[in-house]
């Protein structure tokens, strides 16, 4: 690893070299200097190589379509991989600035989709298909205070008339195979666009868990699990955007997406004495679960545009349901004697309605923009629990069971403005949301009712030296919602003896950042630093009579937190480009635990490299290497974790046909290790690990009479918290 890690930092000091090269470069006389400029010889063009990255308002645009270092990239989820700022974990979530989870948008607008069908919609993406991605850390007050980050996809526009179509394959290849299959097609008339989109995605993924707990004098547990998922998925999408004259739009859009995923979840529990010298118990654990989850949708959305004026209306309509059937065996692994048995049946249905106005308005060099916005979420939450008898037969087991009822609304609304002063940018706004919910715990019997009014203010200023020299500044104060997973008051089991529970009570929390952004041609930093005020998180809760770990929800008091981010992209040759990005990250929280109060100061760093070489004969390869030093948070200990990715891309028959070959994880090395910190209290140690390690072969293919364009989908804050 240590070798590795040695070869890594002779590249990224190669990069750092090349780069300082270019800068004493920029510094000599300009008889001795290369020019940047575009000088012609004859028939023969020179020209300095494509800027890739800009900045918008401080946030940071990156060029994908014709991108060398995205060509090897099997879709846009990989792409977000290797994009400054954002990270994208094992099971595919995306996270800005290491801690935030964003919203995704698309052409400026949010997807309507479950995070599920969002990780399977960006798969589906090619970067071809992709004209830019804008990573924005510290959004205005114009959008969803739920929003604390955005990444906004913007696609490749579609101007001829005709029809056109596109189809992408992956296959994922480990210990079992996973295949995903998509199929676009749209047509242009002179006024119309019609869209339609088809995916069937099938295929095995596994999952291993493992823990070691154990309080002082208490019996030593160890316990193994091992997870495989076999799931289907279909979706459908059909869209039509009719343009009614040159100030009216209309735009609609519908789908379903139907998800069919059968678990097997095999585990043993070993238990012996504090000494470890006498077995306790040994049990191995059977966990066969069918789940089926169906989601409807309806968009609405009508814009009106004259000379300076804009005004747009938007309406959103979701249903989603979830049903899970579980098994829970328990038996002796010594001899096979059968010591529990209980089944669950859970129902979960939400609905969201949500409607919103924006407007906007130039006079000179100002815009002032104002919108509101109304969105009505409903939840219905039933799990039924029943346990084998000793007569063998299954009764209704109320201590697991529960019903759960949460109904909120929210009430929204902005006033934005923004001048530009030659070089000086500036935009500040204001937003208030009034949010009432009533959540209902039946079998606990347990009502909590809020009303609540929040303003959120937002300032910016961006100034531009010259071509090459860019600075901004912004300030922006959001609030987070519960998710209602974390409200729900409903076991989820990782084994018999280890779950984690939602709590009802959990407040919203509020967070205050300041962010400051620079540029220097193609290099950027960010800084961002910020408090979190009742920060929502889990912990654990060990019982050493009944040996139950359990994870619960609270609110912590504060978290301070910073972080500093840069991206150092270097054309070392003609066929060699290097893109560094170094993030170091500080975390301070204040966390109350079990009559004690812990508040360490957490300093961590990531290091990414990603290399493009380009080949000849058309061949482009690609090497990405990513390490994240050690890490946690007050209670647990991250342990250090790197991962080697290596690509292939190739493209034929005039571009129309695209083949990319991957191997991800080579070394399986990114597993994720937890360590308690505090051993006086619990020893609690534990690896989750994901079959990241994968073969993948893609196909891209383009036909038809026009270019690509798809129709973008739209989504609430809401619904990002259905996930």
């Amino acid at each position: 690893m240590y070798a590795k890690l040695r070869i890594f930092i002779l590249l990224l000091f190669l990069s750092f070299f090349a780069k300082s090269q270019e800068i004493v470069n920029s510094k000599m006389p300009d008889s001795l200097k290369q020019k940047d400029s575009i000088t012609t010889i004859s028939e023969v063009v020179i020209q300095s190589s494509r800027r890739n990255l800009k900045l918008n308002n401080g946030n940071i645009v990156m060029s994908i379509s014709g991108n060398k270092d995205f060509k090897t990239s099997t879709n846009i989820l990989e792409v977000l991989r290797k994009t400054p700022g954002v990270t994208v974990d094992q099971e595919d979530g995306i996270f800005i600035g290491g801690r935030t989870n964003p919203a995704v948008f698309i052409n400026g607008k949010p997807v309507v989709m479950s995070s599920q069908e969002l990780q399977a919609y960006l798969r589906s993406l090619s970067p071809e298909m992709v004209e830019s991605v804008e990573v924005n850390s510290n959004p205005s007050s114009k959008y969803d205070a739920e929003f604390k980050g955005i990444i906004d996809i913007k696609l490749k526009k579609n101007t001829n008339l005709g029809w056109k179509g596109n189809y992408i394959g992956n296959v994922y290849v480990n210990k079992f195979n996973y295949r995903e299959n998509t199929l676009n097609l749209s047509y242009n008339t002179k006024k119309v666009a019609y869209n339609l989109q088809f995916g069937y995605n099938n295929g095995i993924t596994a999952y291993r868990y493992n823990a070691l707990q154990y309080l002082a004098n208490t019996n030593v547990m160890r316990t193994q699990t091992y997870q495989k998922d076999e799931a289907a998925a279909y979706n459908i999408q059909a869209g039509i955007d009719y343009k009614l004259n040159d100030k009216n739009r209309f735009g609609l859009s519908l789908r379903g997406s139907f998800r069919d995923n059968n678990r097997i979840r095999s585990g043993s529990l070993y238990t012996t004495n504090k000494n470890e010298t006498q077995l306790v118990f040994n049990t191995e654990s059977e966990n066969p679960t069918d789940y089926a989850q169906n989601n409807y949708g309806i968009t609405a959305d009508y814009s009106f545009q004259y000379k300076k004026f804009k005004l747009t209306i938007l309406g959103n309509y979701l249903s989603v349901e979830n049903k899970q059937q579980d098994d829970f065996i328990n038996s002796d692994k010594s001899n096979s004697e059968l010591l529990s048995y209980w089944k669950s049946d859970l129902l979960n249905k939400i609905t969201i309605y949500t409607g919103q106005m924006d407007a906007s308005q130039k006079i000179g060099e100002g815009i002032f923009e104002a919108g509101i916005k109304f969105s009505s979420t409903n939840t219905n939450n039933n799990i039924r629990y029943d346990t084998l008898s000793i007569n063998n037969q299954f009764i209704f087991d109320p201590a697991r069971s529960n019903m759960f009822l949460y109904k909120e609304k929210i009430f929204a609304g902005y006033l934005a403005y923004s001048h530009k002063f030659d070089k000086l940018q500036i935009n500040a706004g204001l937003r208030f949301e009034n949010t009432e919910s009533i959540s209902n715990a039946i079998t606990i019997d347990s009502i909590v009712s809020r009303d609540y009014l929040k303003w959120l203010p937002s300032l910016s200023a961006s100034y531009m030296f010259n071509t090459s020299n860019e600075l901004s500044f912004s300030y922006s104060r959001k609030i987070t919602r519960p998710a209602f997973s974390q409200l729900n008051p409903f076991r989820a089991y990782f084994s018999p003896l280890n779950y984690w529970i939602g709590n009802p009570y959990l407040q919203p929390s509020f967070t205050n950042q300041l962010k400051a952004t620079y540029r220097y041609k193609n290099w950027v930093t960010n800084f961002t630093i910020g408090k979190e005020i009742d920060v929502m998180t889990r912990y654990p809760l060990y019982n050493p009579e009944t040996n139950v770990l359990e994870y619960l929800g609270s609110n912590l008091p504060y978290r301070n937190f910073a972080i500093l981010e840069m991206s150092l992209p270097v054309k070392i040759t003609e066929w060699w480009n290097v893109n560094s990005q170094i993030m170091g990250y500080y975390n301070h929280e204040f966390r109350p635990y079990l009559n004690e109060v812990f508040a360490l100061k957490i300093y961590n760093y990531e290091i990414r490299l990603n290399q493009t070489f380009s080949l000849p004969k058309g061949y482009t390869l690609n090497l990405y290497v990513n390490y994240e030093s050690r890490t946690g948070n007050s209670l647990y200990i991250i342990k250090p974790r790197y991962t080697v990715d290596f690509s292939v891309q190739k493209s034929w028959f005039d571009n129309k046909l695209n083949t990319k070959i991957s191997y991800n994880n080579v070394f399986d090395s990114y597993e994720q290790r937890l360590e308690f910190r505090h051993k006086q209290i619990m020893d609690n140690r534990f690896t989750h690990w994901w079959d990241t390690q994968k073969f993948i072969l893609s196909v891209s293919y383009n036909f038809g009479s026009s270019k690509y364009q798809t129709k973008e989908n739209l989504k609430t804050e809401e619904e990002n918290r259905t996930r």
